[in-house]
């Protein structure tokens, strides 16, 4: 896809920015199971593609980054090991964010939380392994 070059200089200098940031969240997102990777990816995707086609192309073609966005833009979905590995460590670090945080409104957004994005990788389509 092509950068779009009609959109105001401002328009662009705020998506880069909003898509560099989304680029470290992803980053930190693969060490912290916390942070979603894919969907801090996919918005730095759309938000370089329609500031910078140098930066998107990066993104999509990075050797490390890449995969995770073109995987789910293609429709191949993740494997089923990445989903029980994904599950795992966000379902244990929200037991033991709802262990060190003693407050029941922290633990109803922290257990929301999980819950839907653990329904949101469950629906996903399972990836089989070549």
């Amino acid at each position: 896809m092509e950068a779009r070059r009609n959109t105001p200089a401002w328009v662009r200098y705020c998506l880069l920015c909003v898509g560099w940031l989304s680029v470290v969240l992803g980053v930190i997102g693969i060490f912290l199971p916390v942070l979603p990777t894919t969907p801090f990816l996919l918005l730095a995707a759309a938000c370089f593609m329609r500031s910078s086609q140098r930066f998107y192309d990066w993104l999509v073609y990075h050797p490390r980054l890449g995969p995770w966005i073109r995987d789910y833009l293609d429709g191949e979905g993740i494997p089923l090991r990445g989903k029980i590995y994904t599950l795992a460590l966000m379902w244990t670090s929200i037991a033991f964010s709802c262990y060190l945080v003693r407050r029941p409104i922290a633990w109803a957004f922290m257990l929301t939380s999980a819950t839907l994005v653990s329904i949101y990788i469950l629906r996903l389509k399972t990836r089989e392994l070549h």
